[in-house]
């Protein structure tokens, strides 16, 4: 990013909301699919890097006694469920019920006291009950991660925010398949959508909760 671009998006939206009283920490589509190096899903070390940092995250979330929510992506065998996404979107396929590509990612396996959230969209609150859910249970706020950081991540990231929830990205917990993408998405949600925060400071805001 050169020192122009920088300045000028300082300028325009530079602001930082910081995290809620109230978060939930949601884990995007860690499926495994993004791990199997023949699907057209693979994301590389991209992907097996993010998972490594959102399951530190999630370790901290639960001993802070956060609500932990977990997306995945399930169709119907005909697809009919995934609508325009599914027909413009090949690799959706790797998603229809029974597909093993579906399945958590390499270490995930869903705790019995957490949310699962099948989902069809890109964004974990299009069609489903994520908001509703939260807004029930009193959450003011929620921290991201997930796959992809260009495609379910960011449509995820502008709909909390739509939705009136603070929101954080954990920038080392969410990933592509290149950094390009990776590194530009979350620069845009940064600017305009969300604070795009380091593990770090995910980490220590947690340990407070305690």
């Amino acid at each position: 990013m050169s020192n122009d671009l920088a300045a000028n998006y300082a300028r325009a939206y530079n602001n930082r909301v910081g995290f809620g009283q109230r978060p939930a920490l949601i884990l995007i589509d860690f499926c495994q699919a993004y791990y199997e190096p023949d699907c057209d899903l693979f994301a590389g070390e991209g992907a097996v890097s993010a998972l490594e940092s959102a399951l530190r995250v999630r370790a901290a979330a639960r001993a802070a006694g956060v609500p932990v929510i977990l997306t995945n992506v399930v169709y119907h065998p005909s697809g009919i469920n995934g609508g325009r996404f599914f027909e413009k979107a090949r690799p959706l396929r790797n998603f229809t019920q029974g597909n093993p590509m579906g399945a958590w990612g390499p270490g995930l396996v869903a705790h019995d006291d957490e949310l699962v959230v099948p989902k069809q969209y890109p964004s974990a609150f299009f069609g489903t009950s994520l908001a509703a859910t939260l807004t029930a249970a009193g959450i003011d706020s929620v921290l991201l991660t997930g796959l992809t950081t260009s495609g379910c991540v960011r449509a995820s990231c502008v709909d909390a925010m739509s939705h009136g929830f603070k929101t954080a990205v954990i920038a080392e917990a969410c990933g592509d398949r290149h950094a390009a993408p990776h590194e530009a998405n979350l620069f845009d949600m940064n600017a305009k959508y969300a604070d795009v925060v380091s593990e770090a400071e995910a980490l220590a805001f947690l340990a407070g909760l305690k």
